[in-house]
């Protein structure tokens, strides 16, 4: 996989992993056995944004939607995710991969929120890169309590613009994507970071996420790096 210029490397890719269900299905499994397919690919994700000098990587693991899947497979999803933090932690603290976690983590228990909550704090000090999770996460959630904590704070309509607000977001401090990439030939941002997606390049992919790996992920930097980005009035 060619590296490009550090001018052309997307500082933050964001990406909806979609098709683990389809996958599985098209092979005669049941859906967990996407889900855990599709863990390997995280990893192999993770390692192509490093190689490319990517900064922050996000990836949207658990959606707010995801709660409306049957009890089985939610509780598929929130095993898969304890048993990769246990099994990944290490690997990802001696990759010096910092891990933060947006979303409503309480929702998952007590045990698994402090479990997110250890990791990281075990990881908070690596700078190779950021991993983003997003875990029972929706973008007009975030918006909406943005608001709440602008309200909170005591803000007067004239102290609110749009980078105050932003401070708000539960991605204060991350930069905005430059590049989002959808796996599995959908082409819908879902409710995934709305406010922060913006400007951001989009690309789409008809691989299914469990097949995804450094080459699909070299694809797409390849073609962000060929576009031309128009921020238009996009805030400094």
């Amino acid at each position: 996989m060619a590296h490009m210029s550090s001018n052309l490397v997307p500082q933050h890719v964001a990406i909806i992993m979609d098709g683990n269900g389809r996958w599985a299905t098209a092979r005669g499994l049941p859906r967990v056995a996407g889900h855990r397919e599709g863990a390997k690919a995280v990893r192999r994700t993770i390692e192509a944004a490093i190689a490319q000098g990517v900064g922050v990587l996000t990836l949207f693991a658990f959606s707010s939607e995801n709660w409306q899947r049957s009890p089985e497979e939610v509780a598929d999803l929130t095993f898969l995710l304890k048993h990769y933090l246990r099994s990944e932690l290490d690997e990802l603290h001696s990759q010096g991969v910092c891990l933060q976690v947006i979303g409503e983590r309480e929702r998952f228990g007590p045990n698994l929120a402090h479990e997110l909550a250890r990791a990281e704090e075990k990881t908070a000090g690596n700078t190779k890169l950021t991993l983003v999770m997003a875990l029972s996460y929706g973008g007009r959630a975030d918006i909406v309590e943005a608001a709440r904590r602008a309200m909170r704070a005591g803000l007067r309509p004239d102290e609110l613009n749009e980078q105050v607000f932003a401070k708000f977001l539960a991605t204060d401090g991350i930069p905005d994507p430059d590049l989002l990439i959808r796996t599995s030939g959908e082409e819908r941002i879902s409710n995934f970071l709305l406010w922060q997606t913006a400007y951001t390049e989009l690309f789409f992919t008809d691989v299914l996420w469990p097949d995804f790996g450094a080459e699909d992920f070299g694809r797409a930097m390849e073609e962000y790096a060929k576009r031309e980005r128009r921020f238009g009035a996009r805030p400094v």
